[in-house]
């Protein structure tokens, strides 16, 4: 039996444990329903909450915004603040599933420099849904050793990879208001 490639358990529905800028994350691929339902479930998370996605490049974003709403001035500024450490929320494309959008009319979108992460959004050609990797209400796990073993027993691969060393989680900013949503 040969080992499990990332890239194909991403594609047939798997759940991953990845390291991001500050914690592990936990993610499938944004495409797939049956994959957010079991995200969400695992985690014990309310799917009106909605996700994040998590990508290597602006381009694999595209098919989740609505470019449209976005004014030309207000793109400069969303992708001067990337790679790593903020989230935005923009307006979402009309036919996102409701389990990655939650109940708004927004997706949180971010672009890392993570090189697992980076590697495998371009190998699949498109992002990772990205939330923490641990019970909803828990502490986030910084190292893949530290991962809860309910989770890892219940994923379906782990990148044994490092975090990028930030102290915190990504900052959260409606992309068009500037509001701050998480300091």
């Amino acid at each position: 039996m040969t080992e499990k490639n990332v890239v194909d358990v991403f594609i047939q529905g798997g759940i991953i444990a990845y390291p991001t800028e500050a914690v592990f994350g936990l993610g499938c691929d944004p495409d797939n329903e049956a994959a957010l339902s079991r995200l969400l479930e695992l985690k014990q998370r309310p799917a009106e909450k909605g996700l994040i996605l998590l990508a290597g490049n602006y381009a694999q974003l595209l098919p989740y915004i609505d470019v449209s709403k976005i004014p030309p001035e207000k793109l400069s500024l969303i992708l001067s603040r990337w790679p790593d450490g903020i989230t935005q929320l923009v307006p979402k494309n009309k036919n996102l599933s409701p389990l990655l959008s939650g109940q708004f009319d927004s997706i949180a979108v971010r672009i890392t420099s993570q090189p697992d992460v980076v590697l495998l959004c371009e190998q699949a050609n498109k992002p990772i849904v990205s939330t923490s990797a641990n019970l909803s209400g828990q502490e986030p796990a910084k190292t893949w050793e530290s991962l809860d073993k309910t989770l890892i027993e219940q994923v379906d691969f782990i990148i044994k990879g490092n975090t990028l060393g930030h102290t915190s989680p990504s900052k959260i900013i409606d992309a068009l208001t500037d509001a701050l949503i998480r300091a």
